[in-house]
């Protein structure tokens, strides 16, 4: 078993409605794992549960040999764990600038502060063009890039990225993970959640297909994207 990320039985509901039923999962340091189903699996509830967002019915999170299940959102981001959502959810009325400040806000030295923002606007230079633009100006891959930019400012020990490639333009898609895989390569480990299996596998260390809640298949990427059934069901043509 894992001793950075390890979920065991995890349930999660909305009102009466379980749409978590009892997952086990495991993340290693370092490593890339993705997250992959149809809509309406309980990819995004799995998610929130990790990041504190939504209360666990059941089952345990461990974190860095800790117990965090049903800790509160802000202390599971002060041990490292921050969330990319689904959809970016920036601040559009804010600056650039201001939504990186909003992912630092935990950064208490101010040197330390400054070096993380600068190395988060070398990643995207993008950002660094735009540092005074309101964010609901940038284009949807811009604003994909802010949301990954907020949340490399809180220096994550695990990155939870949900949907990256949502309903971006082909070649904004390309750069995601071109970025993902940057990211992967300096050693950021990261839980994807992601429709766009192909491109998900592809970068991805190990996988697991969630469907209706459960766990259906779990394995090295590089096999289960090979499954005849992942096929059938993902991938199309593969």
């Amino acid at each position: 078993m894992s001793d950075f990320l390890s979920v065991s039985g995890l349930r999660l509901s909305y009102g009466r409605t379980e749409a978590v039923k009892g997952i086990d999962l495991e993340v290693r340091q370092g490593a890339v794992v993705c997250l992959i189903g149809a809509n309406g699996a309980g990819k995004t509830t799995t998610m929130r549960g990790l990041s504190g967002l939504l209360k666990t019915a059941a089952g345990s999170i461990r974190f860095c040999g800790e117990d965090i299940t049903n800790a509160p959102a802000h202390k599971i981001a002060r041990m490292g764990i921050r969330q990319v959502p689904e959809g970016r959810q920036v601040f559009a009325e804010m600056t650039v600038d201001e939504n990186l400040s909003l992912g630092g806000l935990q950064v208490g030295d101010s040197a330390d502060f400054r070096r993380r923002r600068e190395a988060v606007l070398d990643r995207f230079p993008r950002l660094r063009e735009r540092l005074t633009q309101h964010a609901g100006y940038l284009s949807g891959g811009e604003q994909q890039m802010l949301a990954l930019g907020r949340a490399l400012m809180g220096g994550p020990k695990l990155l939870l990225l949900d949907e990256p490639s949502m309903g971006l333009a082909p070649l904004f898609v390309e750069e995601i993970f071109k970025i993902v895989a940057d990211l992967r390569q300096d050693g950021t480990t990261i839980l994807l959640v992601e429709q766009n299996a192909q491109a998900a596998l592809e970068i991805a260390d190990h996988a697991y297909v969630l469907e209706s809640g459960r766990i259906t298949l779990e394995g090295p990427a590089a096999e289960v994207v090979n499954d005849p059934r992942v096929i059938a069901a993902y991938l199309g043509d593969h």
